[in-house]
């Protein structure tokens, strides 16, 4: 009986310890990612969201703030700040919606566009750098494998 409660040793990714398991190195690799990506857009002071705030606004707007907060995950009042900071800086306007006067719809101006360009260069190189050594299947498994636990994140959150 006894033997029963002890914990089996055991190579299985499943039943190995937390730290084994793929959650934990996923995470962690996430992380790194982020860091990296603040580090190379660093030089331009921005960070990852907010050059993804950015970035979205070029390629889907005008957009209003709560549109683009829901476009990248994040709440509305962080994006906010992003929005407010990218303003400040222009790199975004604000212009009237004249759909909703309660709301902004937010655009790239020039200087925003122009770094843009510079910031995606920079991520092109990173990218590279990032999937050195990985093979095009080797890619197209991890996105896959991504996209699955997406799904099943969603449905645990409940989220579209």
């Amino acid at each position: 009986m006894v033997n029963e409660m002890i914990p089996v040793k055991s190579d299985h990714l499943l039943e190995s310890p937390q730290w084994r398991r793929f959650e934990s190195p996923l995470m962690a690799t996430s992380k790194l990612m982020r860091r990296a990506y603040d580090l190379r857009f660093s030089e331009f002071n921005l960070n990852l969201s907010e050059a993804g705030v950015l970035a979205v606004v070029i390629e889907e707007g005008p957009l209003t703030q709560t549109q683009v907060a829901e476009r990248i995950g994040m709440g509305r009042a962080p994006v906010g700040i992003i929005v407010d900071y990218l303003s400040e800086r222009q790199l975004l306007s604000r212009e009237p919606n004249s759909a909703d006067r309660r709301v902004w719809l937010l655009s790239a101006t020039a200087e925003g566009l122009e770094l843009a360009m510079k910031i995606s260069l920079v991520e092109q190189q990173l990218r590279a750098e990032l999937r050195k050594g990985l093979s095009r299947v080797e890619l197209e498994q991890l996105n896959a494998t991504h996209v699955r636990l997406q799904s099943n994140l969603a449905a645990i959150l409940d989220v579209d």
